[in-house]
């Protein structure tokens, strides 16, 4: 399965779920145009759709991408499995990954209906290369 984007969303305020706006631009240091969190430490949060759809099969919510507060929605990467500092493009934009979830205490934790799975299932990335990043594009690895 090739690995893709199947989200790409943001909010205005931190503390609104994220809408899917099937595309962005993130700038170099900077994170999501248009983003609350665009210039934050963590600029950009990726989560896997296998990871939402385990909640809900597991919990009986209906959650959509964004709902969870993730940037980007991928499908086909186990995200977890990433060693902090693997770099990856996503569209044309190169991140690179600074942190693995984070505690759930930490301000600006978002909750869908009490659930709250970025924390444990997330990533953070920071952009190293500007790009424009949409529904459907590649996300891949690169090998150094």
């Amino acid at each position: 399965m090739v690995s893709k984007v199947v989200s790409m969303c943001m909010s205005q305020r931190k503390t609104d779920p994220k809408k899917n706006m099937g595309k962005g631009f993130l700038p170099k240091g900077l994170g999501l145009t248009g983003d609350a969190h665009v210039g934050a430490e963590k600029e950009v949060s990726l989560l896997a759709k296998q990871s939402i759809l385990s909640l809900c099969q597991e919990t009986g919510i209906s959650a959509a991408p964004g709902c969870f507060a993730e940037n980007i929605t991928t499908e086909g990467i186990d995200l977890t499995s990433l060693a902090i500092g693997t770099h990856l493009t996503v569209g044309n934009a190169r991140l690179v990954m600074v942190q693995v979830g984070k505690e759930p205490s930490q301000a600006h934790t978002y909750n869908y209906q009490g659930y709250s799975i970025l924390p444990k299932q997330g990533i953070f990335c920071k952009a190293v290369e500007s790009g424009k990043v949409k529904i459907e594009d590649p996300v891949r690895l690169i090998k150094d």
